[in-house]
């Protein structure tokens, strides 16, 4: 009789020492998951090893998890509101110049030479925004994979010749002379129409930033692994302290305001040798002339 109360006895035991354990881990899990829901850092480090260790571990680690999407959908977020910030900014001074050329083309009484004048205006206002919706297109483009960008190995002689003639009228028009060292035709990775692009940049900043009667020289050198093309010119150059920042998106120098463009050349430029595992630094001093460099991989054979 003894024995059957005992055994009842460790049975009662038995069954609420389960309940105990079941309401303690039952406990355990609400305060992890709530840690969880409140994005509080879960910190167990005097729980002993076992099953609530592993559990508190396995907690940690989709708490991370998950934090890293948030973190990956605020960054988004806030990429976006720069985005539409900076464009609005881009797209408001073409837009308000439009206006006023074409209420002023508007008026009956305006002069022939006048008119003509201000339709030249409003000619390269359009243009001006075209370009901008153009390049924001591309950028878009580049940062969301939209577009298939296929990478080979292409001669690269064409590629610089296909920037050079996209140029070559706004060279003539500065009378700047246009410098091109003897190079060898060879193979590089990279896509032919966006990095002719990538080159036209360059040669558009050297023209802008370089004046009348100047010198744009494009030099080709071969190392180990990289081909270097090189673009300098004699311009004003960059100050020391802005080296970095003109590869940031819609980076404008305050000495550049009085110069046209958006701060969206160099940094498509970046995004498009990102792509070609390519990359580019820039050597200038200031009031003297700039050299940029794009290094693309050599064919591997």
């Amino acid at each position: 009789m003894w024995i059957t109360i005992v055994l009842a006895v460790l049975l009662c035991l038995s069954a609420c020492y389960n309940i105990c354990q079941k309401r303690k881990t039952y406990r355990m899990i609400d305060r992890l998951l709530d840690s969880v829901l409140s994005r509080e850092m879960i910190v167990y480090s005097d729980v002993e090893e076992g099953e609530y260790s592993a559990l508190i571990s396995k907690v940690k680690q989709i708490q991370e998890v998950l934090g890293s999407h948030v973190q990956g959908a605020e960054k988004e977020k806030e990429q976006v509101k720069s985005l539409v910030s900076n464009m609005s900014h881009q797209l408001k001074t073409p837009l308000a110049n439009l206006s006023l050329y074409a209420e002023i083309l508007g008026k009956e009484e305006l002069a022939p030479d006048r008119r003509a004048r201000f339709a030249g205006k409003l000619k390269r206002q359009v243009e001006k925004l075209g370009w901008i919706t153009e390049s924001l297109a591309k950028m878009v483009k580049l940062e969301q994979n939209i577009d298939g960008f296929e990478v080979k190995d292409t001669k690269i002689r064409q590629t610089i010749l296909d920037a050079v003639d996209t140029v070559y009228e706004k060279l003539e028009n500065k009378k700047i002379r246009l410098i091109m060292e003897p190079f060898e035709d060879i193979q590089l990775y990279h896509n032919r129409k966006w990095t002719a692009e990538v080159f036209v940049n360059l040669l558009e900043n050297a023209v802008k930033y370089t004046r009348e009667g100047g010198s744009v020289s494009i030099g080709v050198k071969t190392y180990e692994i990289y081909t270097e093309i090189r673009i300098a010119d004699n311009g004003r150059g960059i100050r020391q302290e802005e080296l970095t920042d003109i590869f940031k998106r819609f980076y404008r120098s305050r000495e550049a305001e009085d110069i046209e463009g958006s701060g969206i050349g160099l940094y498509l430029s970046g995004l498009i040798l990102e792509k070609e595992k390519g990359y580019m630094t820039v050597v200038s001093e200031y009031g003297e002339g700039s050299c940029f460099s794009v290094f693309l991989q050599n064919c591997k054979n």
